[in-house]
């Protein structure tokens, strides 16, 4: 079982405070028309964002007793709409939109010009107009330019839902006039419970060690899980455990692992999961806790640069489609000496 998409999606999980937020600021008739929602990626920022949406576009109902804030029955039809990007009075941006044959992955200033364009317009179905930019940090300057009139002197019964993972990437005048919703990642609970529907036939402790994995972010889990994250995780944990006594024979079988699909995402996953357990580790040792006994095998002045250094390789790796076994050769042999 997957995530269901995110303007589909009914559920809500871990997210209560925030949608009552949201629910609580438009029926106080006093809705800020921006709105900033922040956290780190896979968490569930764009699901709040669709929810509050199909919500406000419905007329604000009263949620049934027993179910969460902005709650809307999968069978209205405003929900049905939504789901099938039919809404008139509703409009995605995001890096797909008027992409034609680029290959960057941003949104460009064409994009960005349709938003004060669709908020200007009267309501074709007499109630809100809404926006949904997800990935908004990847405007360029031009583009973020570009909605920046709308945000300054925004329409009537219009508003701007901006979801984002790095709000730091913004431009500081379009951060100060949005009102910031932040979204943090699922607490253990909350996750136990999720993984525990979408993967109920996992046993537990793979669950648990995925929930661990995944930092609280549900989206993460799943991509870990459909893309053989356990397993590459413990090829992580065995290349950390013999960085002083790399076995070259065993190193090669890791790399062509890695890169043994063609759509690089064993190869990108490998390698984030690596950098992960390295910040971990050194979260550890900052905090005076247990660290693993290879983090000794550098200073820890010196793991930040590494940790940095295995980012830029795969950066390059995947956008000059360079070598992937080689790159996970060469990011290993960093760390083994």
């Amino acid at each position: 079982m997957s995530l269901p998409e995110p303007r589909a999606n009914p559920e809500l999980f871990g997210h209560e405070i925030p949608a009552a937020a949201l629910a609580e600021a438009a029926i106080s008739g006093r809705l800020h028309h921006a709105w900033l929602i922040a956290g780190p990626a896979g968490i569930g920022k764009v699901t709040v964002a669709w929810r509050f949406a199909r919500w406000l576009l419905a007329g604000m109902p009263e949620s049934p007793k027993g179910k969460p804030p902005l709650y809307l029955e999968p069978s209205h039809p405003v929900f049905r709409r939504v789901a099938a990007e039919s809404h008139a009075d509703l409009l995605t941006i995001d890096a797909d939109t008027l992409r034609g044959d680029r290959k960057r992955n941003d949104i460009n200033v064409d994009a960005a010009r349709l938003i004060p364009g669709f908020m200007n317009k009267t309501a074709a179905e007499g109630g809100w107009r809404v926006v949904v930019v997800d990935g908004v940090e990847t405007m360029n300057l031009q583009a973020q330019n570009a909605i920046l009139k709308v945000l300054e002197e925004p329409p009537a019964r219009a508003i701007l839902l901006l979801v984002s993972s790095a709000p730091a990437r913004l431009l500081p005048t379009i951060r100060s006039r949005c009102r910031r919703l932040d979204l943090f990642p699922l607490g253990e609970a909350d996750m136990k419970a999720l993984l525990t529907r979408l993967l109920p036939d996992l046993p537990a402790t793979d669950r648990a060690r995925l929930a661990e994995m995944a930092e609280g972010s549900p989206g993460r889990a799943m991509q870990l899980a459909e893309g053989d994250g356990l397993e590459l995780q413990a090829l992580v944990e065995e290349c950390l455990a013999n960085l002083k006594r790399p076995d070259a024979a065993r190193l090669h079988a890791l790399a062509d692992r890695c890169a043994a699909d063609r759509g690089g995402s064993a190869f990108v996953t490998f390698m984030a999961l690596l950098r992960g357990r390295i910040a971990g580790a050194l979260r550890q040792a900052a905090r005076g806790e247990a660290a693993p006994g290879w983090i000794n095998a550098h200073p820890l002045a010196a793991w930040p640069a590494l940790w940095d250094r295995l980012g830029r390789l795969v950066d390059e790796t995947e956008r000059l489609n360079m070598d992937r076994k080689q790159a996970v050769l060469t990011g290993l042999s960093w760390l083994s000496t």
